[in-house]
């Protein structure tokens, strides 16, 4: 039988009103010798964390006809095991939830507490993830303008809570684009007014507004740069989220996952699908965990790397944001994407993010920073 004849005009999607003409987040793909633009370590794994993840993935492939463990409570136990050492703070499996990158955590949060009729709220420039999970979760969007320096306007932040009554505050520290990390005493101020600064409940109560740190990158934070984990006792409304896909150079694995409230975990699993971390993710983040201080022994180099980087773009007039990051941000050009172009031209791809006229570059090895150094040089002159 031949192709019927059908003059009538293709079905029309009933796509969400707001999703109409978007498109999907992801940053540019180009193949150039040195990639500098998505904040990856830039060392891979030693052949012995290979072969045990293999081995680990090989043992889980063997049960793959069983559904994994849902509740992930022995990678959730290992995370609270590292996470001690690293912050010094006492967690249990309980406090910790892991997820598919931080994004699909974050997500759960919104999920949680966000949706029709609530708000989330945040400081801009930050992660351009953060719209889109308020997006997605139909939660409305607020932003409030961080200082000249890029640091949070606690003052002006208080005042958008008093006025939006969010159901989530969501800060990047260190944030992301420009390697600003929060002090103690900001987050404490934001803390203390977040308790009641929340929606209204059933009875009219004020709520909470869940206040959480987004600490991609805080294994790279410099002396001195406290952890949110240590105002978590303190605090029942305080989430902060990390990843394995920066310091431990599992970007690949797409591993995330917070600590918060046992409270605020039992809700999460709640919004979570079933069984949403398949057995061999969970397999190859365990043994990653593993070797938790063979993978993050770059991270010392990692750090006298960007401070270098700074310490070059300061020294040929370009002003340089402080980072406790893997990256840094600099500018100002009047024309960044030219300077951007320019750079590919040449071999090195780096970032065009954030306010206009500034960039960012993530942290390479020795060599790839000295590649963007010496073509970043001839683009100036």
């Amino acid at each position: 039988m031949g192709p019927v004849n059908d003059s009538r005009p293709p079905a029309a999607l009933p796509l969400r009103a707001d999703l109409a003409g978007l498109h999907p987040y992801g940053a540019p793909r180009i193949d150039v010798p040195v990639v500098l633009n998505v904040n990856e370590n830039p060392y891979a794994p030693s052949p012995e964390v290979v072969r045990d993840i293999a081995d680990a993935v090989a043992r889980a492939a063997a049960g793959a006809n069983r559904y994994p463990d849902r509740d992930a409570l022995a990678l959730r136990g290992e995370l609270a095991d590292y996470l001690r050492a690293e912050t010094g703070v006492e967690l249990t499996a309980d406090q910790v939830w892991a997820g598919n990158g931080s994004n699909e955590v974050l997500l759960h949060v919104l999920q949680a507490y966000g949706g029709v009729g609530r708000t989330m709220l945040t400081a801009a420039p930050s992660y351009s993830m953060y719209p889109e999970y308020a997006r997605d979760t139909q939660t409305a969007f607020v932003t409030v303008p961080r200082t000249e320096d890029f640091r949070v306007d606690v003052d002006a932040t208080l005042a958008a809570m008093a006025e939006h009554r969010p159901s989530v505050l969501v800060l990047a520290s260190p944030n992301n684009p420009t390697g600003t990390a929060l002090t103690a005493d900001e987050l404490t101020r934001l803390l203390a007014v977040a308790a009641t600064s929340g929606p209204a409940g059933p009875d009219e109560e004020s709520l909470a507004t869940v206040v959480v740190v987004d600490e991609a990158y805080a294994e790279f934070r410099r002396a001195g740069t406290p952890a949110a984990h240590e105002l978590l006792a303190d605090h029942p409304h305080l989430v902060v989220a990390r990843t394995m896909s920066k310091a431990f150079g599992m970007a690949g694995l797409r591993l995330g996952y917070l600590a918060a409230s046992k409270e605020i975990v039992d809700h999460l699993q709640v919004v979570r699908l079933p069984y949403h971390l398949s057995d061999i993710t969970q397999a190859a983040a365990l043994a990653a965990l593993g070797h938790r201080e063979s993978l993050m022994s770059q991270v010392a180099e990692l750090r006298a790397e960007r401070d270098a980087l700074a310490e070059h773009l300061t020294s040929v007039g370009l002003t340089v944001a402080e980072s406790d990051a893997n990256f840094v941000f600099f500018g100002r050009f009047e024309d960044r994407h030219a300077v951007w172009e320019s750079l590919v031209g040449r071999g090195v791809l780096i970032r065009e993010t954030g306010p206009d006229g500034w960039l960012r570059v993530s942290v390479g090895t020795p060599e790839e920073n000295a590649r963007f150094r010496a073509a970043l040089n001839e683009v100036l002159s």
